[in-house]
């Protein structure tokens, strides 16, 4: 009989090694109200510039009966058409922001980021260029009216400094308001939970999509402009009339079918981007050098008279400066149009470019 073999210890079982538990999920706090606080202002700030177009309306009756005559009924349609363009945009935004859509967080963050750059180049070039021209049109006022009296040295500087604080208030500290509220990553997580579905501004890079909005935009300014101020500097020369209009809605379509392609992110839409916008400065800084601007103002029907107050407009007047200035802002624009560069498709996208992903 063989002997049984030895019986074996017990396995010891070692407890299990403990696992570390998962991380708590980042919660961020609410910011519903503040959504709503913030579209409150945006729907308030929209009816403000919808008050401005009764305004535009009075003062293209008043202006019948002033000395230097009524200006062309296109300067006021187009105005009225920009202040109507705005108040819709801001409205809805407004809407959007109370209901907490992922879009409108989005357009806002983008529109305040350009409206912070344009009001701080505004405010910087009016603290710069409206002292001077301010009292050139007083003296030149004084100079051709004897009952005009330029008010004193130190009320003019008081109006002037009220005009530009009044500016810096409007055009950057709002803005940035806005940036910072809805840059914030609570303010997104909210939209992200109260808007959960998939939106249009989520299918694109928000730089890339900045330079599809700023081309949209264009559009409609493009359009108004073809309708009531037809005017094109084409490298020496301004184009007006109803060539200028055509050309006005080619530069329409044109930006139309830029801001698509930026959206879909294609790199030919990028170098047509670069190009044109190469080219336009190009051409308006040719034009203004070689060409009358009023000469192009009377062939639109602006009378003498009319021409007359537009050359004293102190703003007319500086449009030297505004060159330089309208140049400095180009060339901003070309160096964000190469940064933004890095978030588009490789050459290899040529055989689906213009197919539907």
């Amino acid at each position: 009989m063989q002997d049984s073999a030895p019986p074996q210890p017990p396995a010891v079982l070692s407890p299990p090694e403990p696992t570390s538990p998962d991380p708590a999920p980042t919660t961020y706090p609410d910011r519903s109200t503040g959504l709503t606080i913030f579209g409150i202002i945006e729907i308030l700030l929209g009816g403000l510039c919808a008050l401005m177009i009764p305004l535009m309306l009075l003062a293209a009756a008043f202006s019948r009966k002033a000395v230097g005559g009524p200006l062309p009924a296109g300067t006021y349609v187009s105005a009225i058409c920009t202040y109507f363009f705005i108040a819709a945009m801001l409205v809805t935004l407004g809407i959007g922001s109370i209901q907490a859509k992922r879009w409108a967080r989005a357009l806002n963050l983008i529109l305040s980021w350009i409206g912070l750059i344009t009001g701080v180049i505004m405010t910087v070039v009016m603290a710069v260029m409206l002292p001077s021209s301010f009292l050139a049109g007083m003296r030149q006022a004084a100079n051709q009216s004897s009952n005009v009296t330029p008010p004193p040295t130190g009320l003019m500087a008081v109006i002037l400094t009220f005009i530009i604080v009044f500016v810096a208030i409007i055009f950057v500290l709002v803005p940035l308001a806005f940036l910072l509220f809805f840059g914030r990553k609570d303010v997104a997580e909210t939209c992200n939970r109260r808007d959960p579905v998939e939106r249009w501004t989520d299918r694109c890079p928000l730089p890339v999509l900045a330079v599809s909005i700023l081309l949209g935009l264009g559009v409609p300014y493009s359009l108004i402009l073809a309708v009531t101020t037809p005017m094109v500097p084409f490298f020496g020369k301004y184009v007006t009339g109803l060539p200028g209009s055509v050309a006005l809605i080619l530069l329409a379509a044109f930006d139309a079918f830029l801001a698509f392609a930026f959206y879909r992110q294609r790199i030919w839409g990028w170098w047509l981007a670069v190009t044109a916008l190469a080219l336009r400065l190009a051409s308006a800084m040719i034009t203004f050098r070689h060409d009358d601007i009023l000469r192009a103002y009377s062939k639109m029907g602006w009378s003498q008279t009319q021409l007359n107050a537009l050359s004293a407009n102190p703003g007319f007047r500086a449009g030297s400066s505004m060159l330089w200035w309208g140049l400095a802002i180009s060339i901003i624009m070309l160096l964000y149009l190469v940064w933004v560069k890095r978030y588009f498709q490789g050459p290899n996208e040529t055989e689906t470019a213009f197919r539907p992903s």
